[in-house]
């Protein structure tokens, strides 16, 4: 399986040869070792693996959370691997949308204003933030419950939330992680047909998981092991590697 995607031209995303070394206890801790892939504009990818594969440490540096130890990344053509904290921040606001497992919303502040917080950071009006924030909530479905606070809504309308929020300022990539994981199944599969609708509307999207399930409804997935790509292609191919599980169809298929 390849472990590259796109043309050079397409690609949002570009990792060459990243590796990832913490020091614990005074010995080094090589969490990620020489990886490279590519994932272009409009795709949908899972990265997959289990506790201790650096999934995690992947998604940290996906969303310029941290930096590697050395190797080159690029998102949307800037070399964001050499860039300061505060060149990140930048970038962060700017190029992705964030959607975490356990939601992370203002829990005092309406549906409304924890959309409109990411545009706080741009200096957008009021009235313009509302606007957008408006017009995000409308797109997950969820205009009608915008004046409610996060305690008023159910478990699958917080993310539903979450996601409005990583909409509204338009940004390169939703990345998500775990994003089902709090969910039940019947909610969980609600917020799947939502990324699939954001897919097929031409959103980048980047799914962070450990289940295989989940991996299996993305049309691509890459999975990890011992910080190394040991498997990259059709989401319910590689998912189901080595878990004796039956394919998953996506939905439509």
């Amino acid at each position: 399986m390849s472990t590259e995607n796109g043309s050079a031209d397409d690609r949002l995303i570009r990792l060459n040869d990243i590796t990832r070394v913490f020091s614990v206890g005074g010995e080094e801790v090589r969490a990620l070792r020489g990886v490279s892939f590519g994932i272009s504009r409009g795709e949908w990818v899972a990265i997959i693996g289990q506790s201790g594969s650096g999934k995690t440490t992947m998604m940290n540096i996906l969303g310029c959370l941290d930096t590697p130890s050395s190797g080159s990344y690029f998102l949307n053509g800037k070399d964001v691997s050499r860039m300061s904290d505060d060149e990140l921040a930048v970038i962060r606001n700017k190029e992705i949308g964030f959607i975490f497992q356990t939601f992370q919303l203002l829990p005092r502040e309406t549906a409304l204003a924890n959309v409109e917080l990411p545009l706080v950071y741009r200096g957008l009006s009021a009235r313009v933030r509302r606007e957008k924030a408006k017009a995000a909530l409308d797109k997950v479905g969820l205009s009608h419950r915008m004046h409610h606070k996060p305690n008023e809504l159910s478990g699958g309308q917080r993310q539903r939330v979450a996601i409005a929020r990583a909409l509204v300022a338009h940004p390169s990539m939703l990345l998500a992680d775990e994003p089902t994981g709090n969910l039940d199944s019947a909610t969980g599969e609600e917020i799947v047909k939502l990324f699939e609708e954001l897919h097929r509307v031409g959103h980048t999207l980047v799914l962070v998981t450990h289940e295989p399930k989940l991996a299996a409804r993305c049309p691509r997935a890459i999975r990890l092991s011992d910080g190394q790509v040991v498997a990259d292609g059709p989401g319910r191919e590689v998912a189901m590697l080595g878990h004796g599980l039956p394919l998953v169809q996506a939905a439509g298929t």
